[in-house]
């Protein structure tokens, strides 16, 4: 347990979310034979009440790094005058979050009674409050840290994209407050574009199917290095020999190693089980455009952006609380179209919308999802395109700001 909560702490550090020293030093505890923690400090005292209350075998518990710890903090603020939910309505909350309590206390019986039903609680006390400096988040696991860690990853994720999307909608119509403008002014400078350099990626042909599995392991660790997507949320596939190899449902893409499964095309064997859950996307893409690999990602403001509607259309449309499954208006990021899609199969299955859009392009959007490229032959342009799409998308999202600022 106590390589789990390093292994789990050091992630949170590696993504961003916190630091190794400091307020943001995540603090994890484990549960096995007896009840470790992974450094000393003054909370576990109130966590291992929460531990003694509910049924689980691990607590994550973060004060985020910026900018996620002040626009967490600038919605807590708002839900606590609310309903105490902060409702993004990306896919990832959507599926995976439903919403994110919010209460004003380090209290091991509100912390209890939020996460019997939440995967995670925010806390955010007072400003006033001299004992307990906010904001933190809590998410718990019942197997394993790694649940903890991918929660708390979402978190960060869906405030980002909450914040951005409002903040732009609010400009929109005239409503953003003092409070939202001068939170935006100050987190800028941590909101840069994606600058590194093309990684090298195995060329093609791949020779054998062991180059297969390390070119998908590769292109998975590398979407991870590069901030494309976040905790295991996305996928990665490359067809090869009438076979589709494709990152299993809920595996990390920086640690792919084990976690790929070759489905046949002709769906001789059960192998696809396990499979990413967008496999039926993938088959179809595969099918339709004849690439070998592609990739699939969160960039940020691929999502934000996808979500930007304008707001007199907005008004009045009759699709207003389906616009993830039912959007009608065609629309584009450059050549890139955003197209509607719910994840896995039925009537508004991603496999009925986006294979049909990447028949004409490189990339798409999926509404609130995420970001779709594919390669010709290997991962190098599929990852390129991504770069190059999320990049397109920041812009588009600063220039749209100043028009309305």
């Amino acid at each position: 347990m106590e390589q789990l909560i390093n292994k789990y702490a050091d992630k949170l550090i590696q993504a961003k979310l916190g630091n190794k020293a400091g307020p943001s030093q995540p603090l994890i505890g484990g549960l096995d034979d007896t009840l470790v923690w992974n450094r000393k400090a003054d909370e576990i005292r109130v966590l291992e009440d929460v531990f003694k209350g509910l049924n689980i075998n691990s607590l994550v518990f973060l004060r985020p790094n910026e900018p996620y710890g002040s626009l967490i903090n600038f919605l807590a603020g708002n839900a606590l005058t609310s309903n105490g939910l902060i409702q993004p309505k990306d896919c990832e909350t959507r599926t995976f979050l439903h919403d994110l309590p919010v209460i004003n206390e380090f209290c091991p019986d509100k912390i209890i009674q939020v996460l019997k039903k939440r995967k995670s609680v925010i806390i955010a006390p007072e400003k006033n409050n001299d004992h307990f400096k906010g904001p933190a988040i809590i998410a718990h696991g019942t197997v394993s840290p790694e649940q903890g860690f991918v929660t708390i990853s979402s978190v960060c994720f869906a405030s980002f994209i909450k914040f951005f999307t409002d903040y732009l909608q609010a400009l929109q119509t005239g409503f953003a407050t003092a409070d939202a403008h001068h939170l935006f002014d100050s987190i800028i400078p941590y909101v840069k574009p994606i600058q590194k350099d093309l990684p090298q990626f195995i060329p093609s042909p791949f020779p054998d199917e062991e180059t297969v599995y390390s070119a998908i392991i590769e292109a998975g660790r590398k979407t991870i290095e590069f901030e494309l997507v976040d905790s295991y949320f996305g996928n990665v596939s490359c067809y090869w020999n009438e076979t589709l190899y494709i990152s299993q449902t809920g595996s990390c893409l920086d640690e792919l190693s084990g976690c790929i499964d070759p489905v046949p095309q002709n769906g001789s064997t059960s192998a696809g089980l396990t499979a990413s859950s967008e496999l039926s996307a993938h088959l179809e893409t595969i099918s339709r455009t004849g690439c070998k690999t592609i990739l699939h990602g969160h960039p940020k403001f691929s999502v934000i952006l996808s979500m930007d509607c304008d707001p007199v259309e907005k008004a009045a449309c009759n699709f207003r609380e389906q616009c993830h499954i039912k959007c009608p208006k065609k629309r584009f990021v450059g050549s890139t179209p955003i197209v509607p899609g719910e994840v896995g199969t039925g009537p508004f299955g991603l496999c009925n919308t986006l294979p049909l859009a990447l028949e004409l392009t490189n990339s798409a959007i999926v509404y609130g999802h995420g970001l779709f490229t594919t390669g010709k032959e290997n991962f190098s342009d599929a990852f390129q395109t991504m770069l190059e799409v999320e990049n397109l998308c920041r812009s588009n999202y600063f220039e749209k700001i100043d028009t309305y600022s």
